[in-house]
Parts: C-alpha cells; sequence; structure tokens
C-alpha cells in the first residue's frame, strides 16, 4: 500500500501542537517530573490492544500521558549532567531528519544527509582547529564517540606491533597499555570495556582533576609495547583541562597513540577567549565530543573526529556484496567512520546549528555559557557557609556548603523547589553541588533566578 499525505496530515499537525505547547511551557514550568516512572508505565502499559488506534489518537494520548514524567531540561535553568537545549534551526533540522526517514550509511544512497554530514564535518574540523583530512563520525553521543576513537587507536597500535587484530581477535595479542587520568570520566572506562582492554592505569592528577606531566612520564617509561594516552579536555567537575599539547608530546616520543575526551570541553576551541585551554590539541589522534551539549543539538549525536583515516576505516568499514560504496576518489562511505551500518542522519541538525550560529555565533555561545558560570559562582560564592571548590575556567561550577550533611540537605531543597536544577555529586572527597552551564536559552534573568533558588535552600 503506498503512504499517502493526508495520512500523516492529523497525525503531525498534532504533534506540532503538542510540541508548541511543550515550547510555550518550558521558560516557566519546574524543573523536575511530575510523576515516576511506575505510575506512567501504568498509564502507558497494560495489554496491547487488539485493534488499531487512530494516529493523531495516539499522538494525543502519548504527549497527554507522558508529560507528568518530563524533566524540564530544556529550561535556561537546567543545570544537571552537561546536557544542552536545542537551538530552532537544528530543532527544524531533527523534525526532517525523521520525515525524510533516510538510512544514511551509505553515500550512494543518500547523497543529500551525506552531503550535509560531510560539509558539516569540514566546519568542525575548522572551528576546533583539528587537522584538515581528519575523519569525522556521527555516533550516538560521548560515549560512543569515546569508544570509536579508541577503537582506531587499539586498531594502530596493535598494527604497528604486529598484529593483525582482524584475523586474530584479541586472543594472545600484545597487552595495550592504557594510561588516562585519575579523575577522567566514567565513559572512558566504558568504552575501554566495550573494547576488551581491561582497566586502564591511572595517571595522577592535580587538584582541578588535570592530569600531572611529571607522573605521565613516569608512566610512559616505566613499560613498553601498544600504548594508548588518554587526556580530558573539560573535568565534568572542574572543567579543568589536561596539559595537551605537552602531554601528545610524551606520548608521541613513546609511540603511543593520544586520545582526546572532550565531551563538552572541546568546543572551547572555537572561541578566542578559551582556546588556549586547549594547546597543542591538534597534536592527538582521535577526538570524542557531543553536539547536544556546549553545540545545543538535539539527543542523540556524538562526534568522533581521527587524524588518521585508516585506522578508522580498518577498525569499522565493511564490505558486503548487496552494499553499494562509495568511489575511491570520494571521502568514503559513512558507515566507514562510525559503527553503524544503519542510523539516522544525526550530523543533520549539527549542519543547520553551525550554519544558523556561523563561525562568530559558536565563539558567542561559547563565551556566553562560560560568562554565566562565572556569573553563578559568583553568586553562589556570596551566600553564606557556601564555597566554590573549582577554578572556573569554563562552564562547570562545584559548590559546597560547609559539610557533607548540609551540602545535601541543600541539594534536596534546591531541587525539591523546582526553580533550578543542579546536580548533586561528590568530588575531592566531599559533597557538592555541581553546576554545568550548557543551555543556549541561559541568561542573565536565569542566572538571577538560579541564585535566589541557592539562596533560599541555604537558608532552610
Amino acid at each position: 500500500m503506498t503512504a499517502r499525505p493526508e495520512q500523516y496530515q492529523a497525525a503531525l499537525a498534532r504533534a506540532a501542537a503538542h510540541a508548541h505547547d511543550w515550547l510555550a511551557a518550558v521558560p516557566d514550568r519546574p524543573i523536575p517530573p511530575r510523576a515516576d516512572a511506575d505510575e506512567l508505565r501504568t498509564r502507558l502499559g497494560g495489554p496491547l490492544p487488539a485493534g488499531p488506534t487512530d494516529p493523531a489518537e495516539v499522538v494525543d494520548l502519548l504527549a497527554r500521558e507522558i508529560e507528568p514524567g518530563l524533566m524540564t531540561m530544556p529550561s535556561g535553568r537546567f543545570y544537571g549532567w552537561v546536557i544542552g537545549g536545542t537551538l530552532p534551526a537544528a530543532l527544524g533540522a531533527d523534525w526532517l531528519v525523521s520525515t525524510w526517514d533516510q538510512n544514511s550509511g551509505m553515500r550512494y544512497a543518500t547523497p543529500g544527509t551525506a552531503a550535509a554530514e560531510e560539509a558539516a564535518g569540514a566546519w568542525l574540523l575548522d572551528l576546533l582547529g583539528l587537522p584538515a583530512g581528519s575523519d569525522v563520525g556521527f555516533v550516538t553521543g560521548g560515549t560512543m564517540a569515546n569508544f570509536t576513537g579508541l577503537a582506531a587507536g587499539r586498531q594502530q597500535v596493535l598494527t604497528d606491533a604486529g598484529w593483525d587484530l582482524d584475523r586474530d581477535g584479541l586472543t594472545g595479542a600484545p597487552r595495550i597499555r592504557v594510561l588516562v587520568g585519575a579523575e577522567r570520566h566514567a565513559t572512558v572506562d566504558l568504552a575501554l570495556r566495550y573494547l576488551g582492554l581491561g582497566a586502564p592505569t591511572p595517571v595522577a592528577a592535580d587538584e582541578q582533576g588535570r592530569l600531572r606531566l611529571d607522573a605521565l612520564e613516569r608512566e610512559l617509561a616505566a613499560g613498553s609495547g601498544p600504548t594508548i594516552v588518554c587526556l580530558q579536555a573539560g573535568n565534568v567537575h572542574s572543567g579543568a583541562y589536561d596539559p595537551i599539547g605537552a602531554a601528545c608530546e610524551l606520548a608521541r616520543r613513546h609511540g603511543a597513540w593520544v586520545h582526546v575526551d572532550g565531551a563538552f570541553g572541546l568546543w572551547a576551541a572555537a572561541a578566542p577567549a578559551t582556546r588556549h585551554l586547549l594547546d597543542g590539541h591538534h597534536l592527538a589522534d582521535s577526538w570524542a565530543t557531543d553536539a547536544h551539549k556546549t553545540l545545543n543539538v538535539p539527543y542523540d549525536c556524538g562526534i568522533a573526529v581521527v587524524a588518521r583515516p585508516a585506522a578508522l576505516r580498518a577498525a569499522f568499514g565493511t564490505r558486503a556484496s548487496y552494499l553499494v560504496h562509495a568511489g575511491t576518489d570520494s571521502p568514503g562511505d559513512p558507515h566507514e567512520r562510525a559503527p553503524e551500518l544503519s542510523r539516522r542522519a544525526r550530523g543533520v541538525p549539527v549542519w543547520a546549528a553551525l550554519r544558523s550560529l556561523g563561525r562568530d555565533g559558536v565563539a558567542e555561545l561559547v563565551d556566553r555559557l562560560t560568562r554565566h558560570a562565572r556569573a553563578l559562582a559568583a553568586g553562589l560564592g556570596a551566600i553564606e557557609g557556601a564555597r566554590i571548590c573549582n577554578d572556573v575556567v569554563f562552564t562547570q561550577v562545584c559548590v559546597d556548603f560547609g559539610s557533607d550533611e548540609r551540602t545535601r540537605r541543600v541539594t534536596g531543597r534546591l531541587l525539591a523547589d523546582g526553580t533550578a536544577w543542579m546536580s548533586g555529586s561528590h568530588w575531592q572527597g566531599r559533597d557538592v553541588l555541581r553546576v554545568s552551564v550548557s543551555n543556549w536559552s541561559t541568561d542573565e534573568a536565569d542566572v538571577a533566578a538560579s541564585i535566589e533558588a541557592v539562596r533560599r535552600a541555604a537558608a532552610a
């Protein structure tokens, strides 16, 4: 049966109406959800009906029953877990991606989306100061971006050691040393587990979470064989950056592959005021970032960049008789740059975000997020009993309130108040209230309201 346009009309009209209602409610809506998953499961579950339901009615039912369980993550007063909002152009592009329904693994089959992603990739390399000619893969998020870069690294260091990973697998292979800062993000360990590389060797970090060069030098000298060094661009608590350029030079002397986890912090390279935080980052071999964080693209959209395309394509490229492969003169197929054959065109909203902002707009976005983080730190630090625990170099702020017990109480009261959302965490041996400024729509009024909400929670 051929689908007719009118079959979609009512369902899409209802979806658009609900989307507009949601966006209109976001500025004033309390942040926490009003119902838990068990309650909502009862509403949404039960026996599957035997017969069909009108599509427009299904959309209405879904919107009505899920709404109480939505957290207002797009709010300018949401600072939890380094989650950004969604730029208007990126949201519009994401709607089109679903409508077009292109399986974007093959360049031949989907030249439109492939071209948009290739253009976005070239813009990203330029904006972030990464080597021209690097491969750019669009993956689900920061975890898979780390997985992708580290998979390319695993492929290359074993090849350099004379081991054929494709033929012989990991059994009996030379053990790969993976050196990471003591305060790396948990997704690095997760990606290493996926790759069968086991637990990494932690390298001592300073009080802001930055990997120490002297400790890295000792660890590199203490062993030999295939080695990967994983660096951090933006500590999840302090926002601090490892000394990336100097660490790359050390690692290169030992023949190591260098991967940079820059889930939110790699975007500092797009703004002149923060670019110095990443000095020398172009010397690495692979980088991971997440467009739904600092760039404010809808879920899901991680980005993996690899300076040695041959290693990446050896890790993920495949051949099958039914696939139509890109020609030798082309940039290659999208599926060679990511661990998926089938996927949505998640790089298209990245193209839309970058095209709508332009070079200056991306820099201004990064500057604005950093400025709001500093304003929040100043305001929170002025609350009686509060102490800012980190040097605010980018978009992260951590604050405690004198004792772990009081910090937990203040955090609980703040979240119950609903005006702003700042996640609790534990860092450097103490409980903290953690602030991640990631939303393009956060403004001075949001900052002021958020500071006042914390002040109320502390006073209570």
